[in-house]
């Protein structure tokens, strides 16, 4: 299913990082469901997943959510991020829903959900994005353009 996502381009480093993993999607309805992997080293001292790392996947949602929704033509690059941490992340899969609360000709606002796999809810977030065409991405290997 991740060609659905990523079929027009190479799968991002930071998807890797988080272990990204789309697990279902209806372009129609704009919604898309991921899961992560809240892997050790994203802990921090008091051994929850750090707040940075669960903004990134709430991000990683939102961005990939409206590359859904849009049929794999536009890509986002987020204006801001507000994110509400409501219980601590414990290492361990977690899953996210993200979903398009509207889309004009260049801005897209978002919203998402983070929960554990019990369905605790984690952390929630909102977005807004500039939509972006994915033809001017740049290339993934920048030394192909030069050639």
């Amino acid at each position: 299913m991740d060609d659905a996502l990523f079929g027009k381009f190479p799968r991002p480093p930071c998807a890797e990082l988080l272990g990204l993993q789309l697990l279902d999607y209806n372009s129609d309805e704009r919604w898309a469901r991921f899961a992560f992997e809240g892997r050790r080293e994203f802990l921090n001292p008091a051994g929850f997943i750090q707040g940075g790392i669960l903004s990134a996947m709430l991000d990683d949602t939102m961005g990939p959510t409206v590359l859904l929704a849009s049929r794999g033509t536009l890509f986002t690059a987020t204006i801001n991020l507000n994110v509400s941490f409501l219980q601590p992340a414990k290492p361990g899969r977690l899953l996210a829903e993200g979903r398009v609360v509207s889309m004009g000709k260049t801005i897209a606002f978002v919203q998402a959900t983070l929960t554990d796999q019990q369905g605790l809810t984690l952390a929630t977030g909102t977005a807004s994005a500039r939509l972006v065409p994915v033809e001017k991405l740049p290339p993934a290997n920048p030394a192909a353009a030069k050639t």
